[in-house]
């Protein structure tokens, strides 16, 4: 491209003004900016006044019992009871088992306090705690079953269990717990005085007779429970507890076996 060529298209572009040989400041040829004022001064902060916090007492909380304090106060509560209705009360205001804290209701008996047979339990399970009875829902349903089997009802029996409030979740009490209520399952055999006594699960077993020995050598045998509060030994059979059946059905034909063996023994007695 020529320079003819050149300066044409730029006039068609419309750059048809000349350029000065020096540049122009555009900016230089704005009016100035109006003054801009200067930020008042922020008042001098007031100097922090240190206010000492006002000291709030802190809830009082029981402290727990030692376990062996524990144990102490639920023999002395448990001797002291004379009647199943003052063992329920005993048992009702004993603070020294940490379950109770946990627990909606405390489960006590159920059935007929006068019957020869007393089935005793390992601890409440969630249908009993909401209903305040051992052996409910079902597992109330299937011990009913159990019963009938063999001539039985509720009415025929008396029901206890081992530990009076269910556990958290079902656990296992600890042994602290199970010695702090040992005493009040002892005292309510000792006061019901049955003529046959019937445990279920090894929990109940190992607590009332004292043996390391498992649910599976328990099962079935007839031992003796002795009690100084006692007249006399009572015939005592360990078997599997309803709840565990719901679980493993297939122990339901020992059970059978087991429940045949008392109703043998209620003839016998």
């Amino acid at each position: 491209m020529d320079d003819l060529a050149a300066l044409r298209w730029l006039v068609e572009a419309g750059a048809d003004e000349a350029i000065g040989e020096s540049p122009l400041d555009r900016f230089a040829a704005l009016p100035p900016p109006p003054p801009v004022a200067a930020p008042a001064p922020k008042p001098a902060a007031r100097a922090a006044v240190a206010v000492p916090p006002t000291p709030v007492a802190a809830p009082t909380l029981a402290a727990p019992q030692p376990a062996a304090q524990a144990e102490l106060a639920a023999r002395a509560a448990a001797a002291a009871a004379h009647s199943l209705a003052e063992l329920q009360a005993a048992v009702a205001a004993f603070e020294g088992c940490a379950l109770k804290a946990t627990a909606t209701n405390l489960v006590f008996a159920d059935g007929n306090p006068a019957a020869p047979v007393m089935l005793m339990g390992d601890a409440p399970r969630a249908d009993d705690d909401r209903a305040g009875t051992p052996f409910a829902g079902d597992m109330g349903k299937l011990l009913d079953r159990m019963l009938a089997a063999i001539g039985l009802d509720r009415g025929g029996v008396y029901i206890a269990n081992a530990i009076p409030w269910r556990p958290p979740a079902d656990r296992q009490p600890t042994a602290a717990e199970i010695a702090a209520c040992l005493p009040f399952a002892r005292r309510h055999v000792a006061l019901a005085r049955p003529k046959l006594l019937v445990l279920f699960g090894e929990l109940a077993a190992r607590s009332l007779l004292g043996t390391a020995e498992g649910i599976i050598r328990l099962r079935g045998r007839w031992k003796s429970y002795e009690d100084p509060a006692l007249p006399a030994p009572i015939p005592v059979l360990t078997t599997y507890h309803p709840w565990y059946l719901l679980k493993q059905p297939l122990q339901k034909r020992d059970s059978w076996s087991d429940l045949l063996s008392i109703k043998q023994k209620i003839a016998e007695l």
